[in-house]
């Protein structure tokens, strides 16, 4: 074939082809560009009145554009939310919502929530209206039922109490004390759906309301006010001078990542980081601790304070620490300390399951014992089984922050310390645990529940009688 013709059926064919077969490729390629990606953080099971959700949006290329959620359920159809992203193109967006579920018009009953997501990558053809993450989920508008069946009438600051609560299809009831929450546990009989729940005034408590609260699945909630009288306690104060030889003693064992020994010009601050970062550290311990309780009481009676011990630090006070003639820091003794005999033997106060043995930043060796329902004791000591009353659990020590040897001693509801004096007293605990369990017909600790003839045998009872008398 002549030359000039070659190049005449090269020009014709050859070039077209391979330019077709590149823009095809390229076309090709633009095509198959993944699109947007969605997931769930977390994925939803359930929709309520009001539910939050969280989508997490990422693209190839292009950048996310704009995002559409929606609900399906049987032919309707329900946009939550449509939403452009504007600005530079951004491959990562967070959508982060709250569903006003019973606004929708949808009903009670099974639905599909679907994520709509476009990129700014062009393609040849595009599919939008394609789902391109899907939840299977439940709607449920209709909150919990709750109703306060039973109370402590008479709280004091730094104390406990009870709560009987009745809820139906509450997947969680709690009592609420400003920012804490204190969770209630099944009791009596599952159709009965009765809740008990012991619950924690601080010491530094300052009339914030009791709030019950009972939640759904679907985070519908139901809240009641918990009708109280509190009596304000006054805690006392105490100043502890520091000394050199004490911290030169005490911070390598509170500080094993200095190393040893600590320079004389950095003991103030090694003193600071125990007595601050440590013993903060301490209390979240405790709070994560009270997970760890029992969902029924394993305790009977009475608490009992070890035999042959003295009060010599009280509950809730407020210690000024001085160091050189300074005021160097302010911080709340929890618990009291027990005078004892050098290494006396420390029994546990009621029966439980130790659900911590070890040491404890600013309190050394210490011992942990669950007795359930939220309810734990703290010991100190230089020593998960179970427990029963005054079994020995070790021997008291000048572990941690202490001056000396001595047992310090902790009660706690839910990691929150209240004050050992009420749970060492028999006639406290039937009035306040024993007398809400017994109006709610909950037969959880019969043995300090006590009878109608008992409360009516009562000092306020009695007092009531001679009033009506004297009328």
């Amino acid at each position: 074939m002549p030359r000039s013709a070659f190049r005449f059926w090269f020009t014709i064919i050859v070039i077209p082809t391979l330019l077709v077969v590149g823009a095809l490729g390229y076309l090709a390629w633009r095509q198959n560009v993944s699109g947007v990606r969605a997931t769930f953080d977390p994925p939803p099971k359930w929709i309520g009145v009001k539910t939050p959700l969280t989508v997490d949006l990422r693209a190839a290329k292009g950048g996310v554009r704009s995002v559409e959620i929606r609900l399906r359920q049987g032919s309707a159809k329900v946009v939550i939310t449509q939403q452009a992203f504007t600005g530079p193109p951004a491959n990562e967006q967070r959508v982060a919502l709250q569903i006003a579920g019973g606004t929708l018009g949808l009903r009670e009953g099974a639905a599909t929530l679907e994520v709509l997501a476009r990129d700014g990558f062009w393609r040849p053809i595009r599919v939008d209206d394609r789902p391109i993450a899907t939840a299977q989920v439940s709607l449920d508008f209709t909150p919990p039922s709750l109703e306060i069946v039973g109370a402590t009438r008479y709280w004091a600051q730094g104390g406990g109490g009870l709560v009987v609560l009745r809820s139906k299809g509450a997947s969680r009831v709690a009592v609420n004390v400003g920012g804490l929450a204190f969770p209630g546990y099944p009791a009596g009989s599952p159709d009965s759906n009765l809740f008990v729940d012991l619950v924690a005034l601080p010491w530094n408590y300052q009339g914030a309301p009791l709030t019950a609260v009972a939640q759904d699945e679907a985070g519908n909630s139901t809240t009641r006010a918990v009708s109280i009288e509190v009596k304000p306690r006054r805690f006392k104060t105490d100043t502890i001078e520091i000394k050199d030889a004490f911290l030169e003693r005490k911070l390598p064992e509170l500080l094993p990542e200095r190393g040893g020994s600590i320079p004389q010009g950095e003991l103030l601050q090694g003193f600071l980081t125990v007595n601050r970062d440590r013993r903060k550290q301490a209390e979240d311990t405790k709070r994560t601790l009270a997970a760890k309780t029992q969902p029924r009481p394993l305790w009977e009676g009475a608490f009992i304070q070890p035999r042959n011990t003295k009060v010599f630090s009280n509950f809730a006070e407020t210690r000024t620490y001085r160091y050189h003639g300074q005021d160097v820091d302010t911080q709340i003794h929890y618990g009291y300390d027990l005078a004892a005999v050098q290494h006396g033997p420390v029994p546990a106060a009621n029966s439980g399951i130790v659900v911590f043995a070890g040491p404890l930043s600013i309190y050394g060796n210490a011992v942990v014992v669950d007795h359930g329902l939220g309810l734990q004791t703290l010991y100190e000591v230089k020593e998960g089984d179970q427990v029963t009353k005054e079994q020995e659990l070790g021997r008291s020590g000048s572990t941690g922050l202490a001056l000396g040897d001595h047992l310090h001693y902790e009660v706690l509801i839910n990691g929150v310390s209240v004050t050992p004096l009420e749970w060492w007293d028999a006639r406290w605990i039937r009035d306040h645990v024993g007398r809400p369990l017994r109006e709610a017909s909950v037969p959880l600790l019969e043995s300090i529940t006590p009878t109608a003839a008992k409360d009516d045998a009562t000092p306020s009872a009695g007092r009531r009688r001679r009033a009506a008398r004297s009328r």
